[in-house]
């Protein structure tokens, strides 16, 4: 079967960097799809972007579908044919169905009698015919998280599209797409000319001739060489970028063909907070900052020009320009908040609203507030630490409503500029620490608060958030979470984890409810959802520590309301997990949670009533293992007490081999019941261990 090579390129106007990757991908996923539907294979496929253009080129392309032998079984023979040899309705049905006509049929002994059949063969169609179907298609499938129309055009796209170019080998291929037919024509760098066209002769030259007019297609190499130049600029100095590993996939794709220029700004704008300048560098100007041996801002930066580089001088003064504005901004709103003692802020928290329905600021500062003396209330902190997260539980939210962060040029500091601005006015480091921490976890990979106040608070805060929405009925799903609660409460159990924080989650849900009841009218309706909610989000943190999926359904079939308490059992039980001797406990206890599967409370034992030996003994051991786990279970010693129910396993046994427990006589099956009962209480104060998974159980 003969292959060769297509092309295909797509150019537009500027795409905003953050819509090209899912672009692409989309792309290749199209193609890819289409081609398999076709049965069209391949052997490789390469995209490439810039901000003006997607393209993808395969190799090896089959240029031809195979013919294909197409065979339909009919209706019974019988059936096909009437008394006087003439088709029946049913048998032109078919015909008409499978798009053959009388004289195709055959007939076909089948395992259910003879049928009648017809064979057709498919010529196979050729590449080209497929390509010009599915092109308009997967190109009209590309979304973007905003589109436009232009012109009198009826096509939704990120930008207008300019122009085309699709190849099969070296044949141009017809394609149209809203009215623009495909070419040879591509478009370069606009810094040499606005209209820059340049002409493709092949498949083959595609980027060697787009490089003659500044551009570089292949975003991998486009990627490289911005990394290089990064590097090349400090070769023997002791600056060095600061790594950002997110900035360079933006700046990859701002660019068509890069080059690194340094740049700097004035020295007097290196008493700003670190994170203000590198803020301004990177999030709002997307250039890279830069740093000494020490790890202190340099006032040094390095941008990623697309213009020419031979005016790399000139292009260099025009940033310095902007970044001195930026800086001079920041420069201002810091010395205009510093001011201002950073307590003051707060009063101004009733003037930002939080949630419609939750009120403003101020009041969820109020709200954190009596959150963060609820939980003080129930775990362990020294005097210092207590005043600090009171304090911070104040202060925590006072920066949204300074100048840094109400002008919205630096949103992404919240936290960090409150923490600033405590130091600033003389609050102790641990309350300053607190309050940045509060955020904590910003994202997935985040890092967690390190202080105790900083949990706290950052407990307080979240809760009231999550509570708070869901109890407004704005239920998060997979698709929509406006308010980060999935995170929020993900959050919330890793941060209770890392603390060992042992207090009560369920009650603590319950009071975040109580206070907010005021703005709830379905506080009663909220809580079992809330609670579920963050049975699913612990069910989460067991699996992020790797303990099994049994040992979760074991542990959290029973109290889950103290998470560290419940990591221990947890954990205790996935060590035991492998022990043979442990798992024959397991299969000891599901027997006896099966017999006594539908009793609901355990009745007193009556001792006159043992009448078996092994019974007496079941009854005697359990005792001893009662008084020897009593102790263990009050000090959480969870592996000590697996070993005492592992030890008493062999009495289980014991009595299973030898005792009928569902015999004739009520009184005496009963009191065996409730012996059983008072065994499975025992076991279910560790774990539910009757769903461990045992392989190979009968």
């Amino acid at each position: 079967m003969p292959v060769g090579d297509f092309l295909f390129e797509l150019g537009v106007e500027e795409i905003p960097a953050g819509y090209i990757g899912a672009a692409v991908s989309k792309l290749r996923s199209g193609f890819e799809t289409e081609l398999k539907t076709a049965n069209l294979s391949y052997e490789r496929i390469k995209t490439y972007s810039t901000p003006r253009r997607f393209a993808i080129k395969i190799s090896g392309l089959q240029l031809q579908q195979k013919d294909e032998i197409l065979e339909k079984i009919g209706p019974a023979k019988a059936a096909a044919y009437d008394q006087n040899g003439n088709l029946t309705p049913a048998a032109l049905g078919f015909l008409r169905g499978a798009g053959a006509d009388a004289r195709d049929i055959f007939v076909l002994d089948t395992p259910k009698g003879e049928k009648i059949a017809v064979r057709k063969e498919i010529k196979g169609k050729d590449a080209k015919a497929i390509l010009l179907q599915i092109i308009p298609q997967i190109v009209a499938g590309l979304n973007f998280p905003k589109s436009m129309k232009w012109g009198d055009k009826n096509m939704n796209f990120a930008r207008p599209i300019r122009w085309l170019i699709a190849f099969l080998e070296s044949e141009i291929l017809p394609v149209e797409i809203n009215g623009l037919k495909a070419g040879n024509v591509s478009y370069g760098n606009r810094f040499q000319k606005p209209d820059n066209p340049v002409t493709i002769g092949s498949i083959d030259e595609y980027e060697s001739r787009l490089a003659t007019v500044f551009v570089i297609p292949d975003r991998e190499e486009r990627k490289q060489l911005i990394q290089q130049q990064l590097h090349a600029l400090f070769v023997g100095s002791n600056l060095r970028i600061i790594e950002d590993a997110n900035l360079l996939e933006i700046v990859t794709d701002l660019v068509e063909y890069p080059t690194a220029v340094l740049a700097d700004f004035k020295t007097e704008y290196l008493d700003l907070p670190p994170k203000v300048i590198t803020s301004t560098l990177s999030q709002n100007q997307k250039y890279f900052a830069v740093q000494d041996e020490n790890g202190s801002i340099n006032n040094k930066f390095v941008f990623i020009s697309n213009g020419d580089p031979l005016f790399s001088d000139l292009i260099k003064k025009g940033n310095e320009k902007v970044i001195t504005a930026r800086l001079e901004d920041a420069d201002f709103f810091f010395r205009e908040d510093s001011a201002i003692s950073l307590e003051k802020f707060v009063s101004k928290l009733s003037e930002v609203t939080f949630q419609e329905k939750l009120g403003t600021l101020l009041e969820k500062t109020n709200r954190i507030e009596k959150l963060t003396d609820n939980i003080l209330k129930n775990i362990k902190s020294n005097e210092p630490e207590k005043e600090a997260a009171q304090r911070a539980a104040l202060l925590c939210k006072a920066d949204l409503v300074s100048l840094m962060l109400g002008e919205k040029e630096f949103t992404k500091l919240q936290g960090y500029m409150g923490k600033m601005y405590a130091l600033v006015c003389g609050e102790p480091q641990l309350v300053a620490d607190a309050i940045y921490e509060h955020y904590m976890p910003r994202g997935e990979r985040d890092e967690l608060p390190a202080t105790l106040p900083g949990a706290v608070v950052a407990i307080a805060d979240k809760m009231d958030t999550v509570c708070g929405i869901i109890g407004v009925d704005m239920i998060p799903s997979g698709s929509k979470d406006p308010f980060a609660l999935r995170r929020a409460a993900n959050g919330i159990v890793q941060i209770i984890d890392k603390f060992g924080f042992e207090f009560n989650l369920h009650e603590l849900i319950a009071f975040a409810l109580h206070i907010l009841e005021d703005k709830l009218p379905q506080k009663e309706n909220n809580l079992p959802f809330l609670l579920e909610y963050f049975k699913q989000r612990t069910e989460w943190l067991l699996k992020q520590n790797d303990i099994a999926y049994d040992v979760i359904e074991s542990v959290m079939h029973i109290d889950h309301a103290v998470l560290p308490d419940l990591m221990r059992r947890a954990q205790a039980l996935q060590n035991f997990k492998q022990r043979p001797d442990f798992l024959k406990l397991v299969l000891g206890f599901k027997r006896v949670s099966n017999i006594i599967a539908d009793q609901k409370e355990a009745g007193e034992v009556d001792v006159k009533l043992l009448s078996d030996e092994s019974e007496k003994l079941l009854f005697n051991e359990f005792g001893r293992l009662q008084a020897a786990t009593k102790p263990l279970l009050a000090e959480k010693k969870y592996e000590s007490v697996l070993e005492e129910l592992v030890k008493f396993g062999t009495t289980i046994d014991k009595f299973f081999d030898e005792v009928l427990v569902n015999v004739d006589d009520a009184d005496l099956r009963n009191n065996r019941y409730n012996l059983l009962a008072r065994i499975r209480i025992l076991f279910l104060q560790i774990a539910d261990i009757s769903r461990i998974v045992v392989e190979n159980e009968k």
